[in-house]
């Protein structure tokens, strides 16, 4: 078995179908929502990932095979005034599953932000994901929380357009 893992290259072809194939295989799992990708998504992510030099991709291939993926996007630290970086989708393919990929996708998504100066990974999961859970604290996460006395930060959100952001 040949895994590579790579930073993704969104004006190769070959790459950009691994990110729509992944991220609409994500999408239909239950903890990607159980909807597919629409066709706007499908047509346009890759375009609009490319326009963002804050945009970071990493791709595990599995014998030349799509097997997993991770979508990172830059943010920023104002406490720590440094940049951070978020991995705001992170999917191993169903029959990739419990080798190790997101261990190695997570490794390289550690890599990109030393190379950015990033003083943080972050990440989203949701609570009900147990195997998720269990593999962002094995590679050192853990839930974030200033204060221990306020308890841990809750990621909430506010749609602005149903028709655009599902």
């Amino acid at each position: 078995m040949t895994i590579e893992i790579i930073k993704a290259d969104l004006s190769n072809h070959d790459h950009a179908e691994a990110v729509i194939q992944l991220m609409s295989e994500y999408a239909l799992d239950a903890m990607g929502g159980g909807q597919d990708l629409s066709k706007f998504v499908k047509q346009n992510l890759v375009a609009e990932l490319s326009k963002r030099s804050s945009a970071h991709v990493v791709l595990a291939f599995v014998n030349h095979i799509p097997a997993g993926l991770a979508i990172c996007l830059e943010g920023f630290s104002t406490f720590a005034c440094k940049p951070l970086l978020n991995i705001h989708d992170l999917i191993v393919s169903f029959p990739y599953r419990g080798q190790g990929l997101s261990k190695l996708i997570l490794q390289m998504a550690e890599t990109i932000a030393w190379d950015l100066g990033c003083c943080k990974l972050t990440l989203e999961v949701l609570d009900g994901n147990h195997a998720a859970k269990a593999a962002y604290k094995s590679f050192g996460f853990s839930g974030y929380e200033l204060n221990p006395q306020m308890g841990h930060a809750l990621f909430w959100e506010k749609k602005l357009s149903i028709a655009i952001c599902p």
